[in-house]
């Protein structure tokens, strides 16, 4: 266990001690109250009596430690004093992993109370409150020398899993994810969402920390899981349990600075999460060309944009989502919508040039909005399937000899 900065008994202090015949009845019955504290430990918890034989006696060890660190406490009462690194110092650190704070606490006022009742027979007559008023102030010391070893392991927990989260968060958004990643994702305590999403967007200036602990608190209000991190001017957030990316960018969306934040789509899993990032990323490169762009925003809804930007993915998503249904649907529906669109959306006018009657490209408009899933009487989605009509024409050029 970690060992707090602590005092060491000054050898030079007075030989002859004020309660010389009580310090030695109590040097004497040491080992015998740190049976009697393991016996009360198994009689009276039963995390200890469950608990592997190597830890019950560490656990042993610390007890022993303990009683033997205040008969030195007894011997030098008057030398700046506190608890001896050998109480906790017998026992390792992995020990802080094994036993909780609130067994620790428990393990120690056992020890005290088994002390405490020893005081009638150990002290020698008239040294009762002397023995007592020691013990006091000893538990109260032993009880802050607790504290701070596992404050430190806290830390030092705390910080380790911070940079395991870092490597966690920057394998998904690079695209490096492998198992080692669902391994580090796994020991920080994510247990494989069936849905997941990254959200990016800029990170506000200040404490990166404070930062993580909002979007960390954001998290439980929404219950969802998040794995999360500041790398360089972008805060991402990678979210599970939820299969609505924009209702969970909208509840992390608090900690995030001024600007675009989007939301990429959801997958299945957190080695697929990299789709997500790299969908979010290149949708936060070209938001800008987007003025009027909600915030936050799907990355799905950036499609356009991110190929003129050069994204490859979403150019490869407009043809296959886009473009191939409607050729499969039939030539008319490609014919409809690119005269339609040419026509400044007139009904009318596409008719004409269709040499058919306006509902007939009503009906053909509404077919094309059943198998894209977007609709060409609406500005924003006309200008999707417009940029999705030229991408799949170019792509049909290129398969061309």
């Amino acid at each position: 266990m970690p060992e707090p900065e602590l005092r060491k008994s000054d050898p030079a202090a007075s030989v002859v001690h004020a309660h010389a015949a009580t310090l030695k009845r109590l040097e004497k019955s040491s080992g015998s109250l740190a049976q009697q504290a393991i016996a009360r430990m198994d009689e009276t918890l039963p995390w200890y009596r469950a608990m592997p034989p190597e830890n019950r006696s560490w656990i042993g060890l610390v007890a022993q430690a303990g009683i033997a660190a205040f008969t030195e406490w007894f011997r030098q009462p008057d030398a700046p004093q506190a608890i001896s690194t050998d109480v906790f110092g017998t026992a390792p650190r992995e020990l802080t992993r094994a036993i909780t704070l609130r067994q620790t606490v428990e393990m120690v006022r056992t020890t005290i109370e088994v002390m405490e009742s020893a005081i009638d027979e150990v002290a020698a007559p008239g040294d009762e409150s002397v023995l007592r008023e020691a013990l006091l102030v000893y538990a109260r010391e032993i009880a802050f020398a607790t504290a701070q070893v596992y404050a430190q392991a806290a830390e030092a927990r705390g910080a380790w899993d911070a940079r395991l989260e870092s490597l966690v968060v920057n394998a998904v958004l690079s695209g490096e994810a492998d198992e080692g990643a669902v391994s580090r994702a796994a020991a920080l305590g994510w247990n494989a969402p069936e849905h997941v999403c990254v959200v990016l967007g800029t990170a506000p200036d200040g404490d990166s920390e404070l930062t993580v602990e909002a979007i960390r608190r954001a998290a439980r209000h929404a219950k969802l899981q998040v794995l999360t991190g500041v790398l360089g001017a972008r805060l991402v957030v990678i979210a599970g349990g939820s299969d609505n990316p924009l209702a969970v960018a909208k509840s992390l969306i608090g900690p995030y600075a001024a600007g675009p934040v989007v939301a990429g789509p959801v997958v299945p899993d957190l080695l697929a999460a990299t789709r997500s990032a790299q969908a979010a990323a290149a949708g936060l490169k070209a938001c800008s060309a987007w003025q009027d762009a909600p915030r936050p925003v799907l990355a799905d809804d950036l499609l356009p944009e991110r190929a003129m930007a050069g994204d490859p993915s979403a150019r490869e998503q407009l043809v296959e989502e886009i473009y191939r249904p409607l050729e499969e649907a039939g030539s008319a529906l490609l014919e409809t919508l690119s005269v339609y669109l040419e026509q400044a959306s007139s009904l009318e006018g596409a008719a004409r040039m269709l040499f058919v009657h306006p509902n007939t490209v009503r009906y053909r408009l509404r077919r094309v909005t059943d198998v894209t899933g977007w609709s060409p009487s609406d500005v924003r989605s006309a200008f999707t399937l417009r940029i999705a009509l030229i991408l799949g024409r170019l792509a049909d050029g290129d398969l061309q000899p």
